[in-house]
């Protein structure tokens, strides 16, 4: 059978997940897995109507009184990122996909154009190497890198061939303390956590993202990122040299924008940052809490807390990035089929908490004081957590779908699992020297 690898790339790991996890108290959705000495056990939450449905409500209830969220700290994840589990739902339940998304190959007025025009492009240029980072633009590696060091000319900052690895890393070990480097720092969330504190963090973030990964970890220097920054600061000393030092700084100037309070920068914080203020899960818009959402998803929604999607305009200025749950579970999919991979398995991504806007957000963030720096869900370094079977995600679908004439997956768990650990070396978007990184990664004792 002929598999698009590049539907199945994501946030797997060919390598089976550490045993005897170590749970910390204030540990998110316990009820959804469980583990025994030799294998992990799923536990599916029952039918919405079902008496044990309620009973099992009750439980959660019960459970999380018990174990109350710590205000000042992270919350600390018992269960694997919700994507693989819901990809593999999605799959199953909608085998279509696999056929139908193949990649597309004066001073004052000079700071308001940086600000509108500048910042605006530069946001769009950041996303279009994020697109190219999945190598979506071209079939194989190194045309897609170069494409990206282009693109990066317009940025006046070397960092395209640094980005990729990190956000490689972003996707395959999503929350986990240490290597996912978009989380922020124990002494970023210390020191930031008040309304001035996030007020800076928004108008700098996009120097908190590109110096953060050099304190975390640093990534190992190769031919690609020498090439990256040669390039760069060439084209720089050449348009200092012609035109002189005004069009540089509006570059930087845009890029600075870009990740600052602006309003496609939003999508920074919207994307992972849990914003229900206690930590609970993110609400529906338009309701106080998620138990005041009487359908039966509340366990879902608290798996799904930390990827957040924007459903809204803007989303056409930025390659689709709001559509950020649906980038996590297909990252390979390109950013002109994620409203059609959004209508297709629309049941599994409705009752999902999305954001209204983005600029919302950044509002929301700075002003509540039960947001902050703290917002972010985390695992303990070196574990993927507790494996989510995929059917608690068919709790999603409402009815069935009428699937006459719809070719068949044609895998069994077995099989679809093989698939997914080998879609980690084909066609997620990775290279070489990303993948000999984390195989030699060991966690940390």
């Amino acid at each position: 059978m002929a598999v698009d690898y590049s539907l199945l790339g994501g946030a797997e790991t060919p390598f089976p997940p550490t045993q005897n996890v170590t749970i910390r108290a204030g540990s998110a959705t316990p009820s959804l897995t469980t583990s025994s000495d030799d294998e992990q056990v799923e536990i599916k939450t029952p039918d919405i109507a079902s008496p044990e449905k309620q009973e099992y409500l009750a439980d959660r209830k019960s459970a999380s009184s018990e174990m109350p969220h710590d205000p000042n700290d992270f919350l600390w994840m018992l269960t694997e990122e919700p994507h693989r589990s819901r990809r593999k739902a999605i799959l199953k339940a909608h085998p279509e996909p696999t056929s139908s998304a193949i990649p597309i190959p004066s001073r004052a007025s000079s700071s308001l154009a940086a600000y509108f025009i500048g910042g605006t492009a530069n946001q769009n240029i950041f996303l279009a190497i994020h697109e190219i980072t999945h190598n979506l633009a071209f079939k194989r590696i190194l045309p897609n890198k170069l494409l990206a060091m282009v693109a990066n000319v317009a940025i006046g900052v070397p960092y395209a061939m640094a980005f990729k690895g990190y956000h490689i890393e972003h996707h395959k070990f999503l929350g986990e303390d240490g290597i996912d480097t978009d989380l922020p720092s124990k002494w970023e969330a210390i020191v930031l956590n008040n309304v001035a504190g996030k007020t800076f963090f928004a108008t700098f973030q996009i120097l908190f993202y590109a110096l953060r990964p050099g304190f975390i970890r640093s990534q190992r220097p190769t031919l690609y990122h020498l090439l990256n920054l040669v390039l760069i600061l060439s084209v720089d000393a050449a348009i200092v040299y012609t035109f002189g030092w005004y069009p540089l700084f509006y570059l930087l100037f845009s890029s600075f924008f870009a990740g600052s309070l602006h309003p496609c920068a939003g999508h920074f914080i919207a994307e992972h940052y849990l914003m229900a203020g206690d930590k609970d899960v993110a609400v529906v818009p338009g309701v106080d809490s998620n138990a005041a959402v009487k359908d039966g998803l509340e366990g879902i929604r608290e798996l799904s807390q930390e990827t957040t999607s924007y459903y809204g305009w803007l989303n056409a200025l930025c390659y689709n990035v709001g559509y950020h749950n649906e980038h996590h579970d297909f990252p390979s999919v390109p950013w002109t089929r994620l409203p059609q991979l959004h209508a297709l398995a629309h049941e599994f991504y409705d009752p999902l908490p999305s954001h209204p806007s983005w600029p919302a957000v950044t509002w929301k963030f700075i002003t509540d004081p039960r947001i902050g720096m703290w917002s972010r869900a985390k695992r303990e370094s070196g574990n993927k957590g507790a494996r989510v079977d995929e059917e608690v995600w068919t709790q999603c679908q409402r009815a069935p779908r009428e699937r006459r004439g719809m070719p068949d997956v044609g895998a069994g768990d077995d099989e679809m699992e093989r698939l997914m650990d080998e879609a980690v070396e084909r066609g997620y978007g990775s290279d070489a020297e990303c993948k000999t990184t984390i195989r030699q990664r060991k966690p940390r004792a």
